[in-house]
């Protein structure tokens, strides 16, 4: 089979497994992988040069002056989740301009997720190795949680934590009937925040739901839990929420917090690692990028 792109670059880290480094060799005349993540697009620019085919992590971006300066490239492939244009580390509108396909991938990284939210939960209801959330220690079993975004990885978490006793509902933009049947109640994102005992966000990238409405909302004596790539929440409103020392907040890494002056707080637990990084998310990613660089190149997968 004779490779198609005449070199392809993977400009930083990009997560693949080593057999699937060894694989993109079939479908490319030259590989280059970069260890580390470039400093600035010129940098981009240099470590692309006459690529056609480019690899980029959730760390970098590629700007629309990075494509002007490697004018050969013709697919991006995104070894990270791409939810939308919008959100993307990719300049999709400049890309699609210059007819260049740009693939992302997702939901490769949520059973890591869901295995976090129920560590954490436990550990903090029981008092485990953490100072105990009540007097006596307590289950999952009817407590009351709103999960804010139904998503693949909210469903999960959803679904995990109802099996388990707790009293689940939700917000989303779009209703989920299906899941409504299954007995996980819709409610507006207000009244699900009042509601709550503990409320899980897994959001998209770059979206903000709680604001100062929200955190008045939400109120005092409540677990605040933040499963998304972003910060979910307004980083002064978050300050002001926890600046009550009977709240808590839990997340897994300092973007997800989004402001590291926070990490030194007693009720703030920052995990510093990203839940969804497992040996399985990694090969499940390698699957999802070589499927993606398969169907560009018109390859049965």
């Amino acid at each position: 089979m004779e490779p198609v792109f005449e070199k392809l670059v993977a400009i930083e880290p990009v997560s693949l497994i080593p057999s699937a480094e060894e694989e993109l060799k079939q479908y490319a005349k030259k590989v280059v992988m970069y260890p580390d993540i470039p400093a600035d697009d010129e940098e981009i620019a240099r470590r692309i040069g006459d690529a056609d085919g480019v690899l980029v992590s959730y760390t970098s971006q590629i700007s629309r002056e990075v494509m002007d300066q490697c004018p050969n490239i013709r697919y991006i492939g995104m070894c990270c989740s791409l939810y939308s244009e919008a959100s993307a580390n990719v300049d999709i509108a400049s890309a699609r301009e210059k007819g260049i396909q740009v693939l992302g991938i997702r939901d490769y990284g949520d059973r890591g997720v869901v295995e976090y939210v129920v560590y954490q939960l436990v550990r903090i209801l029981h008092g485990f190795d953490c100072p105990m959330w009540e007097s006596e220690p307590l289950e999952l079993t009817r407590l009351k949680v709103g999960i804010v975004g139904l998503g693949v990885s909210g469903t999960m978490i959803a679904d995990t934590l109802r099996m388990m006793g707790a009293d689940v509902s939700y917000y989303s933009r779009t209703r989920k009937p299906k899941k409504e049947a299954e007995g996980i109640g819709y409610l507006p994102l207000n009244d699900l925040l009042e509601r709550s005992q503990v409320v899980i966000t897994c959001l998209n990238k770059n979206v903000v739901l709680l604001k100062e409405e929200q955190f008045k909302k939400l109120g005092n004596r409540k677990i605040l839990m933040n499963t998304s790539i972003g910060t979910a929440s307004d980083r002064d409103e978050l300050k002001k929420w926890l600046s009550c020392a009977d709240n808590l907040f839990c997340c897994d890494t300092e973007g997800a917090l989004g402001d590291p002056e926070l990490l030194g707080r007693n009720n703030v637990i920052c995990m510093g690692v990203s839940v969804g990084r497992t040996r399985q998310a990694f090969e499940l990613l390698s699957k999802k990028v070589l499927d993606n660089i398969k169907n560009f190149l018109g390859k049965e997968v």
